[in-house]
C-alpha cells in the first residue's frame, strides 16, 4: 500500500475511534437514546478536523479552536434538525477535544517537581482550554448572527 492509502486508513480509524469514545461518554452523560449516532458524528467530525489539522504541522492551539468551530456548528445544526438543545451536543462532542492528557503530564511535573516542565504543560493546557471555548462561542455567535438577521429580514418583508 502507499504511504496516502495507510494515511487515509489512519484518518479513518481516528474517525471510527472518536464517534465510538464519543457515543460513551453520551451514554455516561445519559443523551437520549436516539441522539447517541448524531452526538457520535459530531464529535467525530470535531476531532477529525483538530487531527488532519495538527498532522499537517498546525499548532494545536489553533487545531482546537477549528475543531471546536466546526463542532460548535455542526451541533448548533443537529440541535435544529432534531429539535433537542445544543448541549447534548457540546458536552459529548466536545470530549476528544479535550486536553486530558496534557492536564495529567503537568500535574504529574508538579508532584515530581519538575517545575518548568508543568507550567509549559499548563501553559499548553490554558491556551488548548481557551480556544476550545472560544470555538463553541464564535459558532454561537454566528448562529446568533444568522437567525437574528433571518429574523429582521423576514419583518422587513412582511412589512412591505
Amino acid at each position: 500500500m502507499s504511504d496516502f492509502t495507510l494515511e487515509i486508513l489512519w484518518f479513518i480509524l481516528q474517525f471510527i475511534t472518536s464517534f465510538f469514545a464519543t457515543i460513551f461518554f453520551a451514554i455516561v452523560f445519559n443523551a437520549p437514546r436516539k441522539l447517541l449516532l448524531p452526538c457520535g458524528f459530531v464529535g467525530a467530525v470535531g476531532w477529525i478536523v483538530y487531527y488532519v489539522l495538527f498532522t499537517y504541522d498546525v499548532s494545536a492551539v489553533t487545531a482546537s479552536f477549528a475543531g471546536a468551530l466546526l463542532l460548535g456548528v455542526m451541533a448548533h445544526l443537529m440541535s435544529r434538525y432534531y429539535k433537542q438543545p445544543v448541549i447534548i451536543f457540546y458536552v459529548a462532542g466536545i470530549i476528544p477535544l479535550v486536553p486530558g492528557g496534557l492536564a495529567y503530564d503537568a500535574t504529574k511535573n508538579l508532584i515530581i517537581n519538575d517545575y518548568d516542565t508543568a507550567i509549559q504543560n499548563g501553559i499548553k493546557v490554558a491556551l488548548i482550554s481557551g480556544a476550545i471555548a472560544f470555538g463553541l462561542i464564535v459558532a454561537e455567535m454566528i448562529f446568533h448572527s444568522f437567525f437574528r438577521a433571518r429574523r429582521y429580514v423576514r419583518r422587513r418583508q412582511n412589512s412591505l
